[in-house]
């Protein structure tokens, strides 16, 4: 069917799984960027400029650039 044979999807399942994931690792970071810097335990107020206490790695950041 449309010249698709077993072989061929069967490599190309992985390759959607391995997107899939990276999709949902991104959205998850993303989310879990509302809540820097506001833990009861380590929490504090940044002074004026200061960047947040932890950000994305940095090979995250150099495929941010790519896109």
């Amino acid at each position: 069917m449309f010249g698709l044979n077993r072989q061929y999807l069967w490599s190309v399942v992985p390759l959607i799984g391995f997107g899939f994931g990276w999709f949902l690792d991104r959205k998850e970071t993303e989310r879990m960027t509302m809540f820097r810097d506001k833990s009861a335990l380590f929490g504090r107020t940044l002074k004026e400029g200061e960047k947040p206490s932890y950000k994305w790695g940095g090979w995250v950041e150099l495929v941010q650039t790519m896109l």
